[in-house]
């Protein structure tokens, strides 16, 4: 996939992993990205180190960025409860694209060009490397659950099954 590592998008990405201090490399995989399964595949890993990057809009109208394990479905109303809310309202691409920088496919976890509010499945802690979207579909690189939690401040929780 060549230019892919030109991409406007996955150029932020590199640039916040260098100013987060991580030193995981980006990966240009020959195959997409899109779905948990696709990278897990491409990566030759479990489908449960594949962090997701999920948007939902708050009632205030901001983000919610969910970074979930490709193993789980996102439980909304556990997530709404949890939060205090009475629904989390789905999202199109285009509110996607203009709270995160980011195409569906290639949301990273960082990066973002917006603030969100962010959580993370604790269930990623159950592997010692996963891999978050790079800014494009076929760009991905190498974290941890507590490197995630330390570069985007999220908090910590169970968000689904």
């Amino acid at each position: 996939m060549e230019g892919v590592i030109e991409k406007a998008a996955v150029k932020r990405v590199i640039a916040a992993l260098k100013d987060h201090g991580i030193n995981g490399q980006v990966h240009i995989l020959s195959e997409s990205a899109r779905t948990a399964q696709e990278a897990a595949d491409a990566l030759g890993v479990e489908v449960g180190q594949i962090a997701s990057s999920l948007i939902f809009q708050l009632l205030d109208g901001s983000p919610l960025l969910i970074i979930t394990s490709g193993r789980h479905r996102v439980d909304t109303d556990l997530v709404a409860r949890t939060l205090g809310v009475e629904t989390l309202t789905r999202v199109d691409a285009n509110y996607v694209k203009e709270k995160s920088g980011f195409s569906i496919g290639g949301v990273a976890p960082l990066g973002w060009i917006s603030p969100a509010t962010i959580l993370i499945d604790q269930a990623l802690n159950d592997y010692e490397i996963v891999w978050a979207a790079a800014g494009h579909p076929h760009a991905v690189y190498p974290t941890s659950f507590n490197e995630l939690v330390a570069c985007t401040g999220a908090k910590p929780m169970v968000v689904g099954s």
